[in-house]
């Protein structure tokens, strides 16, 4: 099914990771009220706040796109999301959505938080694939597994 919002959602999202940050927030921004005015449902808005907490400048922003992401999923089926791709199970966000909360509160110095969203996003990371998003976000758990036990609150190296 083509779906035209997530069609623009990929744009921004390719402007973001160009360095285009700004344009690209600016962009889904527009997109996620365009989505809460009946212009999309819960699969678009999970997907909208996933990707704009990565561009955010405040990490208490971040956090607030990521609790956003993460709300939106539990209306998510899988039915729905393979209609956007047919190898989507709405299981396999899960992984990266709980890592996402996990780093936010390490970064905002909240261990108990982080340690919490940590757990979950291992305990689901059975259903990461055995491919470069898998082994991706699964390393990510270790880097923030580590992070926390340094008693880090300073953004992952992202290389």
């Amino acid at each position: 099914m083509e779906d035209d919002l997530m069609v623009k959602v990929t744009a921004a999202v390719q402007r973001g990771q160009a360095g285009e940050r700004a344009t690209a927030r600016e962009e889904l921004e527009l997109m996620w009220a365009e989505v809460e005015q009946g212009g999309g449902d819960d699969f678009h808005r999970c997907v909208i706040a996933h990707f704009l907490a990565d561009l955010q400048d405040s990490q208490r922003d971040e956090l607030m796109w990521d609790e956003r992401a993460l709300a939106a999923v539990h209306g998510v089926s899988d039915e729905r999301a393979q209609q956007f791709d047919q190898s989507l199970q709405v299981r396999g966000f899960m992984p990266s959505l709980y890592l996402s909360l996990a780093d936010d509160h390490r970064r905002l110095g909240d261990a108990t938080r982080a340690h919490e969203f940590l757990e979950k996003a291992q305990a689901t990371s059975d259903a990461l694939g055995e491919d470069a998003y898998g082994e991706l976000v699964k390393g990510i758990i270790g880097k923030v597994r580590r992070a926390l036990t340094e008693g880090s609150t300073e953004p992952l190296p992202t290389h």
